[in-house]
């Protein structure tokens, strides 16, 4: 993610991360990156990646006597390589299959161990063994749980949870938005386990009403905290697995105007580093805390005018938590867009000055690999072109520029899963035009192994072929230039008129204009719409997460729903003078955020858009929760004016064209309140249009059978019938 060795156990690792929380997944490398294990065909398969050699570590008869029929979800190995933990009969907490049922098999015996008989099935959460295998934690109702492998008896660690006093895992706002799920963490003797606590007592429930699973309804509360509504206190604690008290971090500051979105282990064990976001989450303070006497002592802090983002934002390798160490434990690698652009930096643990690393006029994107013994660091970036994604590595010593590894001549968003050692990397690539290959490389060479490579193939297979889309930018009145794609109606005539569908989103959450496979294409029309006769057409805007350094993003801070709303709205003025528009059928969609945009523009720009498809959308800022709209926008209490002025419903009174609005009134996420509200508000102002209301469906709007071919059928009628389709 060299030279052919016999097949031997191996101890793994997950990702790239040298201390971090167990990650059940379905692949895994070996500790000297010479081989993967992964699920295939219900098997648990070693492959040595010079040889393509593959043996069978579990087979698919002992994997159905232990766990049965039940669907695999992931697996860990064993530090030492003996045993796989096994994740199975998985059910879905919010977002994620984060509950479910855990299994360990011995390789050499085949003998199994289900977790936490006795307790409720489809209960355990995260479970993770101890770094000497003998024993796994878990999470199960709220409370932390240690079970020993070779008796199978298991006690609780914590016995003070329930819905509101949540130990070793998340609320919903902190999943959400800081995508903090699992919340427990191994010493590295594993005497030791770290975790949060989250205390939810002061924060209100939001209530959801199932009106359709009985003839009485009932009502679903979720501890939601609201935009201007304090956070639940979260704390950290340390205890010993043998038995006694927890040791509580004395983290300075209210904890209930605080969040600490990471935490892990210090590679000694002596204790934990921590860190601490103020309410606004522009002040970052790392904390080493003893595991001794819970003191915090400050390593490292941050501000930001607008915001600071934490590494799992922008990097999902971290969704689970990590911390890269350096120099033995003596510094980590930290990222910071102190200088304008996102950077990695070397930061000791002493406190003594930072290292840039990476330096240049560019943004690192995602990190792959830190080979210290070598010098490198691996990452992403994409200095020239903000569509795109490529490998490059730097020295660590900060003196050198970033060296381009994946070759020239590839356009497109290329992912690497570079193995320990980087000798080796499994590489994945697609395009707008080239559907995802994965082949394995050889670095930093990039030379392809077993034969031609398949990317080099795929783009010389479509070099005599039509590009069916373009990548663009354009430059607005304002003079921001923008991102974008176009896709072109199928036998385009330069002569004709065609109706345009504009793609939203907007916010810092999601590009929309990369070049990868499926950009392009939209999911909920019910057939082409190029050979339908549509221009379909999207454009980023100021404040999306582009790798276009700190200004660009964080220029939306405190004006989601108006820098994002003029730029797309001043973007379509210039895109609509092109002679082949027909500026009469003009049409935007999007969804969540972009649902949001989809209203403010045709609230705001009523004279360019003439049909609008809006699902799931937050009409009211006030409505959304705390962690993401104060991050961005600050805190009602100091600058509500800011709030009303980006949301959509203060200006639903100008509504001209046609609307189809979509929620869920089971969504969890974006409440269905906003869609009442802003019916209410369309009503007083006597505004004709159209409402699909989803009974019982989340945000994604995928529960029922049904849904899917519905809404698309619906999306696409409204979309012909108000926006007809074809050149003229």
């Amino acid at each position: 993610m060299a030279t052919f060795r016999p097949f031997i156990l191996l101890p793994f690792l997950v990702l790239s991360l040298s201390l971090q929380a167990q990650k059940t997944a379905l692949r895994h490398w070996s500790a000297d990156g010479r081989s993967m294990v992964e699920w295939k065909d219900g098997a648990v398969v070693e492959t040595d990646i010079s040889s393509l050699a593959s043996r069978t570590r579990v087979s698919g008869d002992v994997i159905g006597k232990g766990i049965g029929d039940a669907a695999v979800d992931g697996f860990v190995p064993s530090a030492d390589g003996r045993s796989l933990l096994f994740f199975a009969n998985t059910a879905r907490v919010w977002r994620y299959h984060t509950r479910g049922d855990y299994h360990v098999v011995e390789t050499a015996s085949g003998r199994w161990h289900r977790l936490g008989k006795g307790l409720p099935e489809q209960s355990l959460m995260f479970a993770k063994l101890s770094p000497d295998g003998r024993q796994a934690a878990y999470v199960s109702r709220y409370n932390l749980y240690v079970e020993d492998l070779a008796s199978g008896t298991y006690r609780a660690l914590t016995k003070d949870g329930h819905r509101r006093l949540i130990n070793g895992t998340f609320d919903w706002v902190y999943e959400e938005e800081f995508a903090c799920r699992d919340g427990f963490r191994w010493s590295p003797d594993g005497r030791k386990i770290a975790f949060w606590q989250v205390d939810a007592a002061g924060t209100r429930d939001f209530l959801m009403i199932n009106n359709t699973d009985s003839v009485y309804s009932r009502t679903i509360p979720v501890e939601y905290p609201k935009v201007g509504e304090p956070p639940s206190a979260v704390r950290i604690g340390i205890l010993d697995v043998a038995g006694g008290g927890i040791r509580w971090m004395r983290i300075p500051g209210d904890p209930r105007q605080h969040y600490l979105p990471r935490m892990e282990w210090l590679p000694d064990g002596s204790g934990v580093i921590v860190q601490q976001l103020d309410r606004r989450q522009q002040h970052s303070i790392l904390y080493r805390c003893s595991a001794t006497d819970g003191s915090a002592k400050v390593v490292q802090e941050e501000k930001d005018a607008a915001w600071v983002d934490i590494l799992p934002s922008w990097d999902s390798d971290y969704d689970y938590g990590g911390w890269d160490w350096l120099d033995k434990g003596r510094s980590f690698l930290w990222v910071s867009e102190k200088d304008g652009w996102r950077h990695l930096y070397r930061v000791p643990l002493d406190g003594g000055a930072e290292l840039l690393l990476t330096p240049g006029d560019y943004d690192v994107m995602d990190i792959h690999r830190i080979d210290e013994k070598a010098g490198y660091i691996y990452f992403s970036a994409s200095p020239d072109d903000a569509t795109q994604k490529y490998l490059y590595r730097v020295r660590m010593d900060g003196a050198s520029a970033p060296e381009r590894l994946t070759p020239s001549g590839q356009p497109g968003t290329h992912e690497y899963e570079v193995a320990p050692g980087a000798a080796f990397a499994l590489h994945s690539f697609s395009s707008h035009r080239v559907a995802l290959v994965s082949e394995w490389v050889e670095l930093p060479t990039h030379s392809t192994m077993h034969g031609e490579s398949l990317v080099t193939g795929a783009i010389r297979s479509l070099a005599s072929k039509p590009d069916p889309m373009e990548f663009f930018r354009l430059r607005t009145a304002d003079g921001v230039e923008m991102d974008g794609w176009m896709v072109r109606p199928a036998g385009f005539d330069p002569g004709k008129k065609y109706p345009v569908l504009f793609h939203v989103y907007s916010e810092p959450a999601a590009q929309t204009v990369v070049d990868r496979w499926g950009t392009g294409r939209n999911p909920l029309y019910a057939g082409d719409l190029s050979k339908d006769g549509y221009i379909y057409v999207s454009l980023d805007n100021r404040g999306t997460p582009a790798p276009k350094g700190r200004a660009w993003r964080k220029s939306i801070y405190r004006k989601i729903g108006v820098v994002n709303i003029r730029d797309q709205g001043m973007a379509a003025r210039e895109f609509l003078k092109r002679s082949y528009v027909d500026t009469s059928r003009v049409a935007v969609w999007g969804w969540s955020g972009g649902g949001s945009a989809s209203l403010n523009l045709m609230f705001r720009h009523p004279d360019i858009y003439g049909t609008g498809i809006a699902i799931a959308a937050v009409a009211n800022q006030l409505t959304y929760d705390n962690i993401y709209q104060e991050r961005y926008m600050g805190l009602p209490q100091e600058n509500r004016q800011d709030f009303v002025e980006g949301s959509p419903i203060t200006y639903a009174r100008n509504l001209r064209g046609n609307l189809l609005y979509i929620h869920g009134t089971a969504d969890d996420n974006v409440h269905y309140q906003n869609a009442e509200m802003l019916v209410d508000e369309l009503v007083r102002h006597n505004r004709q249009f159209s409402l699909m209301a989803y009974p019982n469906r989340s945000h994604s709007l995928s529960e029922g059978e049904g849904t899917r071919r519905h809404l698309s059928t619906m999306y696409t009628e409204y979309l012909r019938r108000h926006c007809p389709p074809g050149g003229r």
